[in-house]
């Protein structure tokens, strides 16, 4: 006997993950639509005439994003100047393949595509660089190279804010790797819906309290057109120790994501724990809590030919590039060159001095 849709009475096609709900396909658009509608109303994440930067990789839920912010931008009239933001790490056989797909939907939803590249911004594509690294500490350099380009790639569109396709698997992952490394200043913040409000880009996710579940559902009822294949240089990413351990979770407890969501928004700090202090980046001008930011030292890693230079704790990093005479250790209003640095002649990746930032236009983001 087929089982009935508990909104339409109609015969249900589906058990939604976040609640248990047998819906019919209809139904299931309609919920889905409206709570990230309520989401997005719930946090004021918006306001119009603003123009709203997609980061677009071609996967899943930066599609479903793209394809959702659009629907509900043109049925509830939210007034947006919608633009898709695709960073090009250059890492063959992945980010060019995906991209295609992103370009594909630039077509399919009549929204413009801007592509930067880390090449363009910092000299380096992500296959030289896992060269340089080898395999366990290269998601470090994406991901860094990866927060600042899309900002960076912001501020040549003109954009107020950068949307992204983070969803509640997404952010669960990251407060439980916060737990693990006792990071009580990623602890506070990432769940936060929206970030970077001290900086001149904020960052919201209107995806925030979405099912990752729920979000292929709806791409694969809607046949939209996504890019699957997971990144070659992943696998032994940190992350996905910790989404292993949250699937085997919603296995027993579907609402663990949820809950643990709820966890971290409601911790509190005691006051006595010293927490980091924002300033600037003295040579890209970017917000940092220290005086050179991640990006930049790990530049200087890279360019230097010793791109383990900046990998681990801050201050032992700055302890490595004092010994290279570039800053001072214990100074924490030290400054250093304007300039990038440049090659060492030891360097393998190049024989020409590799500028990274310099010529892009500064801006304030948080990392």
């Amino acid at each position: 006997m087929p089982v009935p849709c508990k909104i339409c009475g109609g015969s249900a096609i589906l058990k939604r993950p976040k609640t248990g709900d047998a819906l019919c396909r209809e139904c299931f658009y309609k919920v889905f639509e409206a709570e990230v509608h309520h989401t997005i109303c719930e946090a004021n994440l918006f306001t119009s005439g603003e123009t709203v930067a997609i980061g677009a990789s071609g996967g899943k839920d930066s599609t479903v994003l793209a394809y959702v912010m659009k629907l509900l931008n043109e049925r509830y009239n939210y007034g947006l100047n919608l633009v898709l933001l695709s960073v090009d790490e250059g890492i063959t056989g992945y980010r060019d393949d995906s991209l295609e797909t992103v370009k594909r939907n630039e077509k399919q939803y009549e929204l413009p595509l801007k592509i930067v590249s880390y090449e363009e911004l910092y000299g380096w594509t992500m296959d030289d660089i896992v060269k340089q690294i080898g395999l366990k500490n290269n998601c470090t350099f994406c991901g860094v190279f990866r927060r600042q380009a899309l900002d960076r790639g912001a501020l040549l569109v003109k954009a107020d804010k950068i949307c992204t396709g983070h969803n509640a698997d997404d952010i669960a992952e990251t407060v439980l790797m916060n737990v693990l490394r006792g990071d009580i200043a990623r602890l506070r913040r990432c769940t936060a819906i929206t970030t970077g409000t001290d900086g001149a880009l904020p960052r919201c996710k209107p995806f925030k309290y979405t099912y990752e579940k729920e979000i292929v559902m709806y791409a694969y009822f809607k046949k939209l057109d996504y890019f699957s294949t997971e990144c070659i240089y992943s696998p032994n990413a940190y992350r996905g120790y910790a989404r292993t351990y949250l699937k085997d979770l919603e296995k027993i407890r579907p609402s663990s994501i949820i809950d643990i969501i709820h966890s971290g928004e409601s911790l509190s700090i005691k006051k006595d724990v010293k927490m980091p202090t924002q300033g600037t980046c003295s040579r890209c001008s970017y917000i940092s809590s220290h005086p050179i930011c991640k990006a930049c030292m790990l530049l200087e890693g890279l360019n230097k030919g010793l791109p383990k230079l900046a990998i681990g704790k801050p201050h032992k990093a700055r302890q490595r590039l004092a010994a290279l005479g570039t800053v001072s250790p214990g100074n924490s209003s030290a400054t250093a060159s304007s300039s990038a640095a440049t090659a060492d002649s030891t360097s393998d990746s190049s024989s020409t001095a590799k500028t990274g930032t310099s010529d892009i236009p500064e801006q304030k983001v948080d990392f």
